[in-house]
């Protein structure tokens, strides 16, 4: 059965890591395709980002109970041919209607994936095993996005279309590839989710299940902001306030984004050693101060005028412990809501939280992207200096709520068990004593 697991976990992460690869390829071009290459201007290359947004909070809803009706080797196959069909579809695009509607198949299909391959995840480990599980997903996802931005800029010609065309291309075929991996992979009978393998009719009332949890509303809550004051940033407010308060030039922007993918890469396993035998409350709580340093430092960035080597390390620092904080993140943050889920609302519970996910990156970006633009900045970084002290204070409320299994599954695993009583031996004590 082990052996079982672990073929299937790496041919699903191998589908994940190419998935990535060609993901990389498009994302830091999409708004210049759409804008310039195109020639479709700037307006529909924001509706087109928004689309992504938008269509995945549409989906995403409906995705947990597909999942645990059917399984989610056939809603991941559906997603995949799905984001395949958009990313293809962008790339043939020359009207504003055909790269909106190639946009809604990408978005949906992507948003359909992520909660998908993460049941596969646990369905292919245990809960001792899950926090690796998670965490290679997660480096594997930023090694591929990374290597694929890389080689996609030696290939993409701003003047020449056909070589936005290959580069969609490349992605939709790297969408298939994944569809293929997980349609071939044999799901094991995990023990976590021995009984979510569909077989009857699923529990009415899914959502208000989910919604009685305390536990898991308070980790949605929690995760809200997490997403809120990191990824929802990065795109809009920090790179506003980089560019216009800071001022480094674009290219060291990139030069920062590569720091922060760089540290995730360097760091992934080495924390994982670190933290997979803790306290995941703890963990998230530590995470909440290493942000807060990052806020800070950003914050001093725009200060010190005249002195651009420190503003600009100092930046670059930010979007490094970023990095730290996610790697942090990626073995506790996942493995925990799949411990929390019952066994027949994996998928529920997964969906759930990745549409507090896509919810806090559709809200950061606008409130980050507002306050900088109308010159906000000190309340900007002070507002997230506080989002990253309530992650600590959320975390540390959460641990309270967790049991022992939940909150550190390998100290609980490892905890020998207590030998049963010999009644004969207790017998034999009472008469002494007596």
């Amino acid at each position: 059965m082990t052996t079982a697991m672990g073929a299937a976990l790496r041919r699903i992460q191998l589908g994940n890591a190419l998935s990535a690869f060609g993901n990389g390829f498009t994302v830091p071009y999409l708004y210049v395709y759409v804008a310039k290459v195109r020639d479709l201007g700037a307006s529909t290359a924001g509706v087109v980002l928004a689309m992504l947004a938008v269509s995945a909070l549409v989906v995403l809803p409906l995705t947990g109970r597909a999942i645990d009706r059917r399984g989610p080797l056939p809603v991941a196959v559906v997603g995949t041919v799905s984001a395949a069909v958009g990313a293809l579809g962008l790339g043939l695009s020359v009207s504003e209607a055909q790269v909106i509607a190639s946009a809604v198949a990408l978005g949906a299909g992507i948003a359909v994936i992520q909660p998908a391959l993460a049941t596969m995840i646990v369905w292919c480990s245990t809960t001792v095993t899950r926090s690796r599980a998670f965490a290679t997903q997660f480096f594997l996802n930023n090694l591929g996005l990374g290597i694929g931005g890389l080689v996609g800029g030696l290939l993409v010609d701003e003047t020449n279309a056909s070589s936005f065309v290959r580069l969609f291309a490349i992605e939709a075929a790297m969408f298939l590839v994944l569809g293929a991996a997980v349609a071939t992979v044999r799901l094991p009978r995990a023990p976590k989710v021995e009984d979510a393998v569909p077989t009857g009719e699923r529990p009415q009332g899914a959502w208000r299940a989910l919604l009685s949890d305390r536990r898991m509303v308070w980790l949605c809550v929690l995760g809200f902001v997490l997403f809120f004051a990191c990824y929802g940033q990065f795109e809009s407010g920090l790179a506003a306030y980089a560019t216009e308060v800071t001022r480094i030039a674009p290219a060291t922007l990139g030069i920062a984004l590569a720091a922060n993918t760089a540290a995730i890469v360097v760091a992934q396993f080495v924390v994982l050693k670190l933290v997979e035998r803790r306290r995941r409350s703890r963990v998230m709580a530590v995470v909440g101060l290493i942000w807060t340093v990052a806020w800070i430092a950003a914050g001093l960035s725009g200060l010190v005028h005249g002195a651009q080597v420190v503003a600009t390390t100092l930046l670059i620092s930010t979007y490094a412990l970023f990095g730290i904080g996610e790697s942090l993140l990626s073995p506790t943050v996942s493995p925990l809501v799949a411990d929390l889920a019952p066994a027949s609302l994996i998928g529920q519970y997964n969906s759930a939280f990745a549409l507090v996910k896509q919810l806090a990156l559709a809200v950061g970006p606008a409130v980050g992207a507002l306050m900088v633009g109308h010159g906000m900045s000190v309340a900007y970084v002070g507002m997230l200096v506080l989002c990253a002290l309530g992650i600590t204070a959320l975390s540390l409320r959460l641990g309270r709520m967790l049991t022992p299994a939940q909150d550190n599954p390998h100290r609980v695993a490892a905890a020998p068990a207590r030998p049963a009583a010999d009644p004969a031996a207790e017998a034999e004590t009472a008469v002494a004593v007596a």
